[in-house]
This record gives C-alpha cells, structure tokens and sequence, in this order.
C-alpha cells in the first residue's frame, strides 16, 4: 500500500562524459569518473560543484571503465579498467604515488566487484579465470571456469507452485509424475545480443559471490556461486533465454537475473543452491515500437532489499515487492543508476544527453485519502505502472495486490495524491475526493464519488482547486522524475501542532522529540497515532501545548493507549468515524483493528453529543464495559434517562445495559488512561461509588411507566439493583397475572434468566403465594414430585400457621417469632425463641405484659449464664430479685461490690458473707488489686493488719496510715508499714538496677549496629555473599524479576519496595512467610538484620515503664522520708534520677529525628511510633540529691 516518493533532488549541470560515479559512504558525497579535455578527471560532488581530485591521461587504446570504487577510510579510489589496468588515485596521499597503476592483467578484464567489506577484490578475465585479491591487490585464489563446473549441483525440482503438479482430475494424466516437467530448458542463449558479458554479484554478508557468464564450450550461460574461498559451492540450473544481468538480493535468499522470450522479458529469481524460485513478468515500454533495441544492461538490488532498479539504456524502473505482487513504483528516463551502500531509498543518476547529475532521495509513503471524520473512508491509492490501484477500505477492506477501482493510466505514474474535493454533507451524504496523478507527461485528475459505487472518473478542471485540498505535488526539473512534499498538521484551538518522523525514526511535534524508534504515524483529530520498533501502537491525546504531549509507556498490558502489533508492522490509515486503525503486515496483508483509545474517543464524543444510540452500540460491538455510558457524563445521563430509552427502543438492549452496571466508574479506573492529561482526576478518586447501580435504575423505573414501557425492563431495573429487589420483581409479575396478562410466562422466564431460579422460587414463598412460587418452580430443574407435595402441604394450612411455616423454612426466624405471637402459643414461642435465641424479639413483644416479659427474662438470664456472660445475667437475675443467682453472678464478673451488696439481701449468715469476702479478697491479690482487697479486709473482714499491709503493697501509704490510726493500732506502724515500705523500696531498687543494667547494654549495641550499616550496608543487610572476592566481569549483577520478588537488599527488611512492578513486596508474600518474619522480628535474634530494630523497642518500652513508675516512687520516697528513713530515701531517689538520666540520653541518642537516622529505614512501611518523653522526677529538696 505504500508508494515511492521523492523528497529531496538535487542536481548538477554540465556534467559531460562521465564514465561511472560511485558513492564515499564517510562523507555522503559523490565521485564520478570523466573523460573530458583529453583526460580522465576524478572528481567529487560536494554541494557546490564538482571538486577534483585527480586527472590523468586515458589508456591509449579504447577502454571501458569496469568498476569505480571508493574507500572512505583510506581516502583512495579504485579503477579498473577492462584493457586489464588497476589504478589506485590517492585523494591526500602522504608518501605515497597519487595516481598509480597498482597491477594490470595482460589478457583483460570481463567483470570486477569489491567484497561489501572492502577486503577482496573479484575480477573474471577475458579468458574465462576467477581471480581473488586482497586490498592491497595480492592475489588469494585463482580459478578457471570449465565445463565441468556444472556437474557439481545436481538439481531435482519438485514442481512447487508450477501447473504440472496441480490436482486435474483422476483421469487426466493419472500416470505421469507431477515432478518432472513437460518441457526442460537446455541453457540455449537468447538470440538478442542484450549484455553477452560477464556480471559479478556479492552476497550482503560477503560469504558468497556469484559470477553469471557464458561457457564457451556448451554455449549456456551459467551463474556459478563461490564461497569467500574461491570454493565452488553450486551452479544455477539451465535456463533458456538467460541473459547478462545478476544481483544478488543483500537479504541473502534470492540472486536476480533476467529472462528473455521472443515476446517478453521477465525476471528470474535463484536460490543460492542454483535452484529457480519463482520470477515476474516485465511491462512494455512507453514511447518504444521495438522494445529488443533498448537493452537491460543491469539489475541493481537497495541497501535493504526492498526496491529492485532494472536499468534499460534509456530508463530506470523501480519495482518493489508486497503480497507475492510486483509493482512498478518509478519509471525515471535516465539510464544509469548508482545506489547508496548505506542510504535504502537514496541514489545518483547520470543523464548523458543532458550532461548532468541527480542525487534523488525517496521514501516510501501511503497515498491515503482524508481521515478526519466524517469524511474517513480510508481511500488509499497505490501506484503499479500504468495501473492505480483504488481502495475504500471503510467500503471494501480487500488486501493487496486486488482493489476496488482500477484505473488505467496512459502511462506509467510516478507518484499520486488524494484530496477532499466536497466534504460529506450534513444528511449523511458521502464526501466527493479528487485524485491527482503525476506522471511523466503531467498532472491528472479523477474524481471518485463516494456516494457510489462507480470508480474514478478523469477530471482533468483542476483550476478551482487550493493547496488545502491536495498534498503539494511538484515535478522536478523538466518532466522527468517526482517530487512531493507532505506536511502533517493537527488544529486544536487554532494553535497549528506540526508532526514530523526523521530519518533515524525520532517523531518530532513542533521540534520536540516525543519518541524515538518510531516506524510510522498518522494524525486524527484527536489523536497522534504512531508505531514503534518494539511492535507496540501507541496513541498520544493531541492537546494545544506540545509541551503537554504525553506519549504512553511500553505497557500494553495496563495502558489502553498502548498495544502490541505483529513484528514490522506499519500504519496506512485510520478511519475514527469507525473507530478503525489499518495496519500492513511486512509481508503486505492488511489488518483492521479497532483500538481501545479510538473507540473510548468516539463513544465519549457521542454521549458528549447524546447520541446515546450510537455510543451505545459501539460499546456492544466493541466490548466495552457499559458503565463508560452514564460514568463519563453522571449528571447529563441521568437528567436524560427518557432520551436514552428513545434512542435505544429495544427491550434487549436497554435490558443489556442494566445488567452490565456495577459500582466502579471506569472513567475513573479501567479507561482513564484514554483521556487527555487534563481531563483525568488529579489524586487517586473513590475506586466505586456506592449506590451508583440503584440510582440509576431508580431513574429507569421513574422514567419507564410514562412510556410504552416493557415489564421486563422494568423488572431488570428492580433485579440489578444492588442488593436485587427480587421482591418487587416478582410483583411485577404479580401485577401482570392479577391482569389475566398474556406476557406472564414470558416474563418469568426473564427474571429466571436474570437471577437465581432457586433464589426466586425462596422470594415468592416469602410472599405468601404460592401460585406464583409454583410458576417459578416450572422454570427451574427441580423435580415435581417434591416441590407439588411441598407447595400442597402449605396449601392445607392455615393462613397464619402457613406463613409461620413458610418463614421458618426460608430461615426468617424473627418474622416466624412474630407469627407465633399471632397464632397466641406462649409456650411453642417461648421453645421457638430459647431454639433460635430469640430473646430480645420476644421481650420486644411483651414489653407490657409483665408476667409474660418475666417469663421471657428468667430464660434469657439463664441463656447469659451459661454463656459466660455474667454480668448481664447478673443484671438480669437482679431485675427478677433473684439474688442468689445475681451475687454468684457478680462474683464470676468480678464485681466484688454488687455481690457482697447481693448477698446482704438474700439475706447470707454473717459466716457465709465472710467466707464470700475472703474469697473476693484472694481474687482480688491475685489480679492485683490490693486496693479493693484491703476496702474487703476492712469492712467485711475487719481485719485492719491485712488492710495495712494491702494499701502498702498498692502505695497507697497514707491510706494505710489512715486505718492505722483511725483503729489506735499504732503498734501496726513498727510491725506493718515500715516493713511495707522496706518491701516496696526493694522492688524498687531491683527494678531501677534492672533498667541501668538493660540501658547500658543495649544502648552501645545500637550504636555498634548502626556505625556498622552506616560503613558496610551489604553485609549488614546480607553478608558478604562473595567473600570479599571480584566479581567475575561475565555475570550480570542487573536485577531480574525472579531477584527483585523479594527487593533489594535494602528495601527488603524495610517494606520500601518499588510498586507496580514484579517486586511488589508484602502483597505477593505468602502469609506462612509473613508470620515467619513476624517471629523473626519478635526473637531479635543477636547478629540478625533485625536486631537494630527488636533492641530500639525494647528501649521505647522501658522508658515507658520508667514514666509509669514515678509517681509510686514518689509517695515511696516522701513517706520513708516521714518515718525517718533519710539513707534509704536518698538511696531510691538517687537510683530515680540515675536511671531518668540515662533515659533522657538512650532518647535523644537513639529514639529522636537527630540521633535516630537508621530508625527511619527499619520502620519503614510500619505504622510511625512518636518518639517517648522522659518525665522530671520531682523529689524533695531537704534530701540533698539536687533537681
């Protein structure tokens, strides 16, 4: 589908008898060879004129010259001749000759080429030798040709594609081997004397080199294949009418050659083995009556095999190859042709009559029609000599070689352009395009009518028509040749955005580099569309700002924007009115695809445009998630519900998109991609919005009964609902029966079809009617001998019992519950609600019928006691002045005061009361609360020693002085306080000690840890896994998937993995491996990674301990201080501030910002911990410790 352009021309005048030109590949110039004045002059072509190098004088005899070539590192020019001279001319020789005659060959010379190397040099000589020489022309091998050369390949075809083997019946020549042809070519020459010379031809690689030339002693002309060795590898099989010219494709597959007929000429193809593989015929030449006087002196493959130049002696064609079809791109009427080694699509051409020099460079380009809609009908035109070749791939997507149109020119074009002559009307009528065609004699014109199917008619009025309408097409000088130039323009805001793709394949927007590896691209009106050389689509939001142009990343997987094509594919043209990209495989079939990003494009312009039929058509044919309908425009969908039931009409349809609805806006989520930058939520929205499903089936149902609604969409709207409405579905249904509705037995089957059959039949039991659940039961698979003896032993029942029945069998145990207290049987609901522990449904019923709701409540305490929750059945067996069972109850809840309080009013004896005391003290110490045990030795015991000695264990020294003295039991003082607060300073002083000895452990050992990470964070976070050794040049220290699951060495102990990729850490980590780092962490184990982290903690943990024991140590100090215990007050209180000074320290060293860097990683991923603060202790001043 793509055509030869010509883009760039230049050209240079009086040039005369110019023998051969070549190219100097390092500074993209050309040399060329003249004979003029009496001598040979070397010359390069720089942009100025020519320059030149050398000149000397011609052979005394008459020569040819044979092969020019021209070494760009060493700055030398090679001549060889074919009188047998090698001239070497130096274009800035240091010691060296500038001109010399580097060897000769006294027998002459048919043929020479270079290796595409540079490194050997092949001549054939007049007399049948093969010779290899390096570059500095020493000879490598030497071979003769002989008739014994062609016994080396003995060819066997076996007819593949040929008519021979074709399949003609089982009669017709059943007998003969489809394998051996009717006919066998013998070698015969052709009797025309087209080129009887002798060709060379090079391999791309340079591992092999054909030679085609006549052997003398059979009169065939063979193409013998030598390796890089001189060594022969094969010959080509016999061909009758095979002439002079050979190129071996740079690809490697194919050898070119030429085959002549007594009425045609067609080109033949060999493989490497000599093997024929396939050929195509040649077009009659324009302006020649006798086609077998102009020759074809050599066929010439591009640098990357994509355009064979067959060169006549007054015309070169240019012919590539798409779908197994040859086209005739080019027809230029110069006679010589010189490629660029390096450059595909770039070459010189020498015209002798004009005496002047072309440098033509062309690129391969779709002649595509408009593609901004409505008038995207995907015409392309694509050029074959006289043939233009019509396609509306929107009309006909037929591949290539076929078309629609045909259009037969009267001679060959040379390039073509399609313009929008009048664009579609408003009604729907199609657009009228023009086609402009250049050709050697001008310019023409066709007319193609979209509105019908007649092809192009010849319009040759183009004097109305603007550069607007058409891509400039300009002929180059004179009328040979082609030039073109086309612009890409994009118009947002009238601000002109001008894209661009470089040679290098850099797609540039305004100058600005958007992406690089770009293979091709197209302009939409919404969209720049390009592919790439990673096989990917990408699409790019067109904006006003270039600068805001956001091209996709690789990502087809995630990225709507973005999506892998087959290998080397290219675009030819995009239809958005359809929503359709073209693509042409290399091989040149054509793929249509509808890409995400213009299908999203166009159904939003269409509920922009509330055209609700059509987006909602797209999404149904496209696939695309129907929720996009009311989720890009909410408010505008919802205020226009009817216009979108008017548009759509049919049930099934509205019925499919009210099915399809769901909570998640994927404007937001699954298609946000595919908006412009702008447009998208700026922060991370609400993955779903509740309640988005039932609002707008409320807004259906609103806005269905004032049209001719249809009650399956009704009953859609009520069953999509989140959660189903399968209730008022099924009265829908009702409705219709109570109706005597024709329509009843369709819709069940609707609702069936829309949900659970068997969900359906539990609803309409629970409506009580079982007619209707019977209708439902037709519709599933059970089976009617259960579910008619079910539906009938409902039947027989009362109506109460019935439903009773019927709740207790779909589980509705309250409602079952309330029917009971209908049907008046206490003692059956009372069994009912201890079954179904019932209980605050049934106290709810009988809220003023005190003995009933007293009947209920002695069940339900009992119901809490053997649940194990006492204190509720203990409030319970209180309203019901069951004491007893209260005080037993407060006591299992531990409430000390509610269940001696109880006990007092059963009434208990005193002893019993005491022995519940005792008990309730004991429980108390164990749990300890010495303060609510001492209140029980006091006032239920009477026992003031116990009481003393509890408030001293809980600190609470001066309450213990209070009973002391308030019994004048002051001998308690010696015997019971100051032994407490002599037991209380020695847990004291134990605990102090402990948290010294733990702070001036663990604080170096943070230290050490954190000055180790700091100086070598490898074997810190995982050993040094080498052993200090290098590490081998040949392994690869990148990160794969399969290394990066877990994260890197740093991030792994930390929870900072990178998102989105295969790394993501704690979501993909199994929960056995999360716990085992949980016990990890734990243990802290010592050498560990996460030793850092357990020893900080633990240090967090003491402070709070310490905090948390200053005011006990407090009371402590003043009341030793009240009993003359100065030593050992100071003694505790210099123990308090000790250890409060180391905590003050171990905080700000370790715990705080300045001093706690490491912290910051360890914790990373966890939840933040604020840094403790170390409370003052405020002793007393008369002690001497200072504050």
């Amino acid at each position: 589908m793509r055509n030869l352009r010509c883009i760039q021309q230049s050209t240079l005048g009086h040039t005369p008898g110019i023998k051969d030109t070549t190219w100097d590949v390092s500074s993209n110039s050309i040399i060329c060879l003249q004979e003029c004045d009496g001598l040979l002059r070397l010359s390069r072509w720089i942009e100025d004129g020519l320059h030149q190098i050398a000149s000397w004088d011609p052979p005394p005899t008459s020569y040819n010259v044979i092969d020019l070539h021209f070494f760009g590192d060493t700055e030398t020019a090679c001549i060889i001749f074919d009188n047998g001279d090698i001239v070497v001319v130096r274009e800035n020789p240091a010691a060296e000759e500038k001109i010399e005659i580097v060897g000769s060959i006294d027998v002459g010379i048919s043929a020479a080429s270079w290796s595409p190397d540079e490194e050997i040099l092949v001549v054939t000589t007049k007399a049948s030798t093969f010779v290899y020489l390096t570059r500095d022309f020493e000879e490598l091998a030497s071979v003769e040709f002989t008739a014994r050369d062609l016994e080396i390949s003995q060819h066997v075809s076996v007819g593949w594609g040929k008519k021979e083997t074709q399949f003609k019946g089982k009669k017709a020549r059943a007998l003969r081997d489809p394998t051996v042809p009717e006919t066998v070519d013998d070698g015969r020459l052709a009797e025309s004397n087209e080129l009887r010379g002798t060709t060379i031809s090079w391999r791309g690689d340079g591992a092999y080199v054909a030679v085609n030339s006549i052997e003398d002693s059979t009169q065939r002309r063979v193409i013998r294949i030598y390796s890089r060795e001189g060594i022969l590898d094969s010959v080509s099989e016999p061909l009758n009418g095979l002439i002079g010219p050979l190129s071996w494709r740079p690809a490697g597959n194919l050898l070119a050659g030429v085959q002549l007929f007594e009425d045609k000429r067609q080109v033949v193809f060999f493989e490497r083995n000599g093997l024929r593989h396939g050929q195509f015929p040649l077009r009659p030449l324009d302006g020649v009556e006798n086609e077998k006087e102009v020759f074809i002196h050599s066929l010439k493959w591009n640098a990357d095999s994509t355009v064979l130049a067959i060169c006549y002696d007054d015309r070169v064609q240019l012919w590539t190859m798409s779908n197994y079809h040859w086209y005739l791109k080019q027809e230029i009427l110069e006679p010589s042709l010189k490629w660029h080694p390096e450059k595909p699509l770039t070459f010189a051409l020498v015209s002798e009559p004009s005496n002047t020099l072309r440098r033509l460079r062309y690129k391969f380009e779709v002649c595509a029609g408009p593609i901004s809609p409505p008038s995207d009908y995907g015409v392309v035109a694509v050029i074959d000599g006289k043939i233009l070749k019509v396609t509306s791939l929107r009309q006909a997507n037929i591949p290539p070689p076929m078309s629609l149109y045909e259009v037969t020119l009267a001679v060959n074009a040379n390039d073509v352009v399609v313009a929008l002559e009048r664009p579609a009307g408003e009604a729907g009528k199609a657009p009228t395009l023009r086609i402009r065609v250049l050709h050697q004699q001008g310019i023409s014109s066709y007319i193609l009518d979209m509105s019908t199917k007649k092809p192009p008619v010849k319009n040759d009025d183009a004097g109305n028509s603007t550069m607007e309408e058409l891509i400039a097409i300009m002929a180059s000088t004179g009328t040979k040749g082609s030039c073109a130039l086309k612009l890409e323009e994009s118009f947002v805001d009238s601000e002109p955005s001008i894209f661009s793709l470089t040679d290098n394949g850099s797609l540039l927007a305004s100058g600005r580099t958007l992406a690089r590896g770009c293979t091709s691209y197209l302009v939409t009106p919404s969209h720049l569309i390009f592919t790439t050389s990673q096989h990917l689509l990408k699409f790019v939001h067109i904006v006003s700002d270039t600068e805001a142009l956001e091209v996709p990343p690789d990502t087809p997987e995630s990225d709507e924007r973005c999506r892998s094509v087959e290998r080397g594919a290219k675009l030819v043209t995009a239809m958005p009115s359809i929503f359709a990209v073209v693509l042409q495989m290399p091989r040149g079939n054509l793929e249509t695809i509808y890409p995400r990003a213009l299908v999203l494009a166009g159904i939003r312009q269409s509920i922009d445009e509330k055209n609700y039929k059509k987006a909602f058509l797209a999404c149904r044919n496209q696939r695309v998630d129907m929720n996009l309908l009311h989720d890009h425009r909410p408010k505008q969908f919802i205020e226009n519900i009817g216009l979108f039931i008017d548009q759509i009409k049919k049930v099934e349809h509205i019925d499919l998109f009210l099915s399809s609805l769901g909570e998640d806006d994927v404007s937001k989520t699954m298609y946000k991609e595919t908006l412009p930058a702008e447009e998208r939520p700026r922060n991370n929205p609400a993955v779903s919005e509740s309640g988005k499903a039932n609002k707008i089936c409320n807004a259906f149902l609103e806005a269905l009964p004032g049209r001719k609604a249809n009650v399956k969409n009704m009953i859609t709207a009520q069953v999509c609902k989140s959660p189903p409405n399968l209730d008022a579905g099924l009265m829908e249904i009702v409705r219709l029966r109570d109706e005597n509705s024709d329509q009843v037995d369709e819709t069940i089957e609707h609702i069936c079809f829309l949900a659970d059959v068997n969900r359906l039949f539990d609803n309409a039991l629970g409506l009580y009617d079982l007619q209707l659940a019977l209708l439902i039961a037709q519709q599933s698979q059970k089976d009617p001998r259960e579910y008619l003896p079910f539906l009938q032993d409902f039947q027989r029942m009362e109506p109460l019992r019935r439903k009773f029945s019927i709740d207790h069998y779909l589980g509705r145990f309250k409602k079952a519950l309330l029917h009971l207290r209908e049907l008046d049987t206490f003692d059956e609901l009372k069994a009912y609600t201890v079954r179904y522990e019932l209980y605050d449904e049934a106290l709810s019923f009988y809220r003023y019928d005190n003995d009933k709701y007293s009947s209920i409540m002695q069940i339900y305490a009992e119901y809490l006691k053997s649940s194990s929750r006492f204190k509720d059945a203990a409030t319970a067996f209180h309203y019901l002045n069951d004491y007893t069972q209260a005080s037993e109850c407060y006591r299992q809840a531990n409430l000390w005061q509610d269940s001696l309080s109880t006990a007092s009013m059963i009434p208990v004896p005193d002893d019993q009361l005491r022995s519940l005391a005792e008990t309730l003290a004991q429980s108390a110490i164990e749990t300890k609360d010495f303060r609510a045990a001492a209140v029980m030795y006091l006032d239920y015991l009477h026992n003031i020693p116990s009481a003393a000695k509890y408030f001293c264990k809980g600190y609470l020294f001066s309450e213990a002085f209070r009973t002391i003295t308030l019994s004048s039991q002051t001998r308690l003082l010696e015997s019971v306080f100051d032994p407490g607060l002599a037991e209380n300073m020695a847990s004291i002083t134990e605990l102090l000690a402990d948290c010294k000895a733990q702070l001036t452990a663990q604080v170096p050992r943070i230290h050490e840890l954190r000055e180790k990470k700091k100086r070598d964070p490898l074997s810190f976070f995982e050993g040094d896994v080498n052993e200090g050794k290098d590490i081998p040049d040949d392994v690869s220290l990148a990160p794969t998937d399969a290394s990066t699951m877990g994260g890197s060495l740093f991030t792994r102990y930390t929870n900072r993995t990178q998102t989105g990729t295969a790394g993501t850490g704690t979501s993909r980590r199994s929960s056995k491996n999360r716990r085992r780092e949980e016990r990890k962490k734990a243990r802290g184990k010592k050498g560990s990674v996460y030793e850092e982290e357990y020893l900080v903690n633990s240090v967090r943990r003491l402070v709070e301990r310490v905090n948390g024991v200053g005011d006990e140590v407090g009371r402590l100090v003043v009341w030793m201080v009240r009993r003359r215990m100065m030593e050992r007050a100071r003694a505790v209180e210099g123990g308090i501030r000790e250890v409060v000074a180391l905590c003050e320290k171990a905080v700000e060293e370790v715990l705080s910002k300045d001093g706690g860097e490491a912290m910051a990683e360890v914790g990373a991923g966890q939840e933040q911990v604020d840094i403790p603060v170390v409370h003052e202790f405020r002793g007393l001043p008369f002690l001497g410790q200072g504050q």
